[in-house]
């Protein structure tokens, strides 16, 4: 059974992203990219942790557990804030 959820802030979510769905995943559900995962050992994979839309690659700081936050920050996922302002759409 999958523990993925809309996130209960869709609403204000499709005002600053309306191309992007976000959903609350599990650091195993996510497919997180190795180098994110061995820099957080302490964090179960079964954890709800994550506030993302996995299509996109983009995360809302706001619903992730900052230390996934941080360890995204170096790699090819974006933040909300980023990709809202800067992000190439499709």
């Amino acid at each position: 059974m999958s523990s993925t959820r809309s996130c209960p802030d869709w609403p204000a979510l499709l005002e600053v992203a309306p191309d992007l769905h976000f959903k609350h995943y599990t650091l195993g559900e996510a497919r997180l990219p190795a180098e994110v995962i061995v820099n957080l050992p302490d964090i179960p994979m079964e954890a709800v942790a994550l506030c993302a839309d996995l299509d996109h690659n983009v995360f809302n700081p706001s619903h992730t557990d900052a230390r996934v936050a941080a360890a995204l920050q170096d790699t090819y996922w974006y933040s909300l804030a980023e990709w809202a302002g800067q992000a190439p759409r499709a």
